[in-house]
C-alpha cells in the first residue's frame, strides 16, 4: 500500500497527554492490521494538544507495540539535538528493530538566545547554560542560528558509514529522511545527498509542489536512493458518508487557528465546542488555506482526490493524518480510508 500514517498524538478535550498515548498505540496496531506501510510520530514541544514531544521515545513504543509496519519520526528537529544524539537514538532503534525505523528530519525556525530568554521555560539559568554548550559542541559561530543544515544531515550520514565509530550507529539500517514545506534548504538538501523527500502539503498547501520540483531537480543519485522518491502528506478525515465526516472535521478550523495566533494547538475541540466558536472574517481568512485543502468526505470521494493529489505531485506515497475529537471514529476514518484506496 501507497498509504502511511502521521501520528501527532493528539490530546483532544476533556482528555490527558496519558490518553493520547494510549490511542496513539492502538491505532498504530489498526494501521499495521490495515496494512498501512509506515507510521510516523511527530515533535512538537509546550503544545497542550500535542502529546508527542519526543519521536525516538514514540517511536520505542511503537514499534514494540506492533510487528512489522515501519515507524519513525515526522520529523525530528535538528536544532534541538546534536546530529551524535540523533544518530544513536535511531541506531539504537534500528538495532532492537531491524528494516522497520525510519529517521525523518525536518529544520526548526531557528533558535536564538534571545528567544530563550523571552520564555518562562527557557528563560532559566542552567538551559541557557545548556543551550550555549550545545551550540558550541556544534560548532555554531557566534551569532550565528545553527550550523547549516545539509552539515547537519550529512554528519548523522557519516556517523552510519562509520566516520567515527559509533558502534549503536555504524552500519545501521535506518532509513533517513528530509521533511520540508517550501523549495528551500531542506528540499534541495534531500536531492543532492540523494535521500527521499517527505514534502509537507498538510502543512504549506501552496508551496509543496514547488519543494517536490526543487527536490526532484536538485537530486543526485546515490547509493541509498537511484531515483528521486517522494512522500506527500496531507490531513484527511472520512466517515461513511460526507455529513459525518464534515461534523467530524469542524473542529478543525479552530484548531489551526490555535497554532497560527500562538496558543500553539488547544486541546483539540469536540464539535459541540467547534459549533459553539464564533469566527470572524479576519480568523477565517487566517486558516483557509487549510480548511479548504483538507480532504473530508465519503471514502471514495476522499480517496481519488488524494489520487489525484498524488498524480499531480508525483508522490510515490501519501501519508495521512487525521484528527477528530472522537478515537473510534479517527480510528474507523483510517479503516475506510484504506479500503477506499484499495478500489482506486
Amino acid at each position: 500500500m501507497t498509504l502511511s500514517v502521521l501520528d501527532l498524538a493528539p490530546v483532544v478535550s476533556g482528555q490527558r497527554a496519558a490518553d493520547a498515548l494510549r490511542n496513539t498505540l492502538d491505532l498504530a496496531r489498526h494501521a499495521e492490521r490495515l496494512g498501512y506501510r509506515r507510521y510516523w510520530l511527530a515533535e512538537h514541544h509546550l503544545t497542550p494538544g500535542v502529546a508527542s514531544t519526543s519521536p525516538a521515545v514514540l517511536i520505542a513504543a511503537v514499534a514494540a507495540a506492533t510487528r512489522d509496519i515501519r515507524v519513525g519520526s515526522g520529523a525530528v528537529l535538528l536544532g534541538y539535538y546534536p546530529p551524535l544524539v540523533v544518530a544513536e537514538q535511531f541506531g539504537l532503534l534500528a538495532n532492537l528493530h531491524p528494516g522497520r525505523i525510519d529517521l525523518g528530519l525536518g529544520r526548526t525556525a531557528g533558535v536564538k538566545e534571545s528567544d530563550l530568554a523571552k520564555h518562562p521555560v527557557f528563560s532559566a539559568p542552567e538551559f541557557i547554560a545548556r543551550y550555549r554548550l550545545q551550540q558550541g559542541l556544534l560548532g555554531v559561530r557566534e551569532g550565528a542560528v545553527e550550523p547549516p543544515y545539509a552539515e547537519q544531515v550529512g554528519r548523522i550520514l557519516g556517523l552510519v558509514e562509520g566516520e567515527h565509530h559509533a558502534n549503536v550507529v555504524e552500519g545501521a539500517d535506518f532509513e533517513v529522511w528530509v521533511l520540508g514545506s517550501s523549495a528551500g534548504e531542506s528540499a534541495v538538501t534531500a536531492g543532492e545527498l540523494g535521500l527521499p523527500f517527505a514534502a509537507a502539503y498538510h502543512v504549506s498547501p501552496r508551496t509543496a509542489q514547488a519543494a517536490v520540483d526543487a527536490y526532484r531537480a536538485a537530486f543526485v543519485p546515490s547509493e541509498r536512493l537511484a531515483a528521486p522518491y517522494v512522500v506527500v502528506s496531507a490531513d484527511v478525515v472520512v466517515a461513511e458518508d460526507e455529513a459525518t465526516a464534515v461534523e467530524l472535521a469542524a473542529p478543525y478550523g479552530q484548531w489551526v487557528l490555535s497554532i497560527r495566533v500562538g496558543d500553539g494547538a488547544v486541546p483539540f475541540p469536540s464539535p459541540e465546542e467547534a459549533a459553539a466558536f464564533e469566527w470572524t472574517d479576519e480568523t477565517r481568512a487566517k486558516v483557509v488555506d487549510r480548511t479548504e485543502t483538507q480532504f473530508v468526505g465519503a471514502p471514495g470521494d476522499v480517496a481519488r482526490r488524494l489520487d489525484d493529489l498524488r498524480a499531480a505531485t508525483g508522490a510515490d506515497e501519501v501519508l495521512v493524518t487525521t484528527i477528530v475529537h472522537d478515537h473510534a471514529a479517527r480510528v474507523r476514518s483510517y479503516e475506510l480510508l484504506a479500503k477506499a484506496w484499495a478500489q482506486v
